[in-house]
């Protein structure tokens, strides 16, 4: 038998599976583009359930080598920050404006620190360091949580140092790609110090990174890529929309409450389970992904006008840390007083800034 005789079965197998996978791709992108059709709403499902599958994915982290504040820190606000990185190179890459940008990451910001921390510990309460019974109120603090303490009282500091180099560099009203190249490289540099961090503890642990990790990292990138075609329509479809229509007017303000829901999971859950360590670092990090992150991002590409609303915006991102601070370094929690007061002046400050 010849040499194409004896392939002519492995051939035509394969023609028949290449058929069968041209008919299987045919039908999907039929259903897509029905899908696609019933836009908005679409390309909204899609950006909500692979934004909660990236917030399940790192869940499961935790328990591979990246615990407690450095997962909250370094991890999770990638997940949780990621459509607001995605808003920002689709609304560039659209012509969109610099100003857009900046609301969408003030507004939030804001909602981290106020209602997505404020409103978990009017409900559940937020214990940096757990509560302990009469017969354990002897027990010294153990070495773990005075560290995760640590940890999240540098991350609040970083927050007034991000926070204040954007208004410095911001206060002759324009952000220009020098601004951007500062406000990225302060972000990566302090990414770095995360990395050393976790290296430096597994080392201490005598402990490796599984290398599962790689696969958790390859199914995020693959929701990243439904999050971004998610937004990058939603983008679109408002953009197409033009001036005079709400959704036009206000898309800073009304982006930047949309994207705050991968976070509202996040403190959900976390503070369902008791983590408060895990509720703040989590919405503290994320916000390093807006300020500066984002901004620098796209001043790298556009110059960004700033808006009006920025020193609003900058005044009580830096007051409710500085209430943080406090609670987290002198009490040990946030109590439900103060989360009911951070809950009532997120609703005064969309009022005030964005909706007066």
């Amino acid at each position: 038998m010849s040499d194409s005789g004896f392939l002519a079965p492995l051939f035509a197998y394969a023609d028949h599976a290449a058929a069968y996978c041209r008919a299987g791709l045919q039908q999907l992108s039929g259903w897509y583009r029905l899908a696609e059709a019933l836009d908005p709403w679409f390309s909204l499902a899609l950006f909500l359930v692979c934004s909660i599958l990236m917030v399940y994915r790192l869940n499961v982290l935790e328990r591979k080598g990246l615990e407690g504040t450095v997962l909250g820190t370094l991890v999770m606000p990638y997940a949780s920050g990621f459509p607001n990185l995605m808003f920002a190179f689709s609304l560039g890459r659209q012509g969109g404006s610099g100003s857009v940008i900046v609301e969408n990451c003030l507004v939030n910001n804001v909602t981290n620190l106020t209602l997505l921390i404020g409103l978990p510990a009017l409900i559940w309460s937020l214990n940096i360091i757990p509560s302990r019974s009469a017969k354990a109120v002897n027990k010294p603090v153990s070495k773990l949580q005075r560290l995760n303490t640590l940890s999240l009282i540098l991350t609040l500091v970083a927050l007034f140092f991000f926070t204040g180099a954007l208004w410095a560099l911001g206060r002759d009203g324009r952000l220009d790609f020098s601004d951007g190249l500062v406000l990225v490289g302060i972000f990566l540099f302090w990414q770095v110090l995360h990395v050393f961090d976790v290296l430096k503890y597994n080392i201490h642990q005598r402990r490796s990174l599984s290398w599962t990790i790689l696969v958790d990292a390859l199914l995020v990138v693959a929701l990243g890529a439904g999050v971004l075609h998610g937004i990058d329509r939603l983008v679109a479809w408002v953009m197409a929309l033009g001036p005079g229509f709400i959704l036009y007017d206000q898309l800073g303000m009304l982006s930047g409450c949309l994207m705050v829901l991968p976070n509202a999971v996040l403190a959900a859950y976390y503070a369902w389970a008791r983590r408060a360590d895990i509720v703040y670092s989590s919405q503290v990090g994320d916000g390093h992904i807006c300020i500066p992150m984002c901004i620098g991002l796209f001043a790298l590409f556009s110059v960004i006008q700033v808006p009006a609303q920025m020193n609003l915006g900058i005044m009580v991102i830096l007051g409710a840390g500085l209430i943080h601070l406090f609670f987290v370094s002198v009490i040990g929690r946030l109590p439900r007083i103060m989360g009911a007061l951070l809950t009532i002046a997120y609703g005064a400050f969309l009022y005030t800034g964005f909706m007066g």
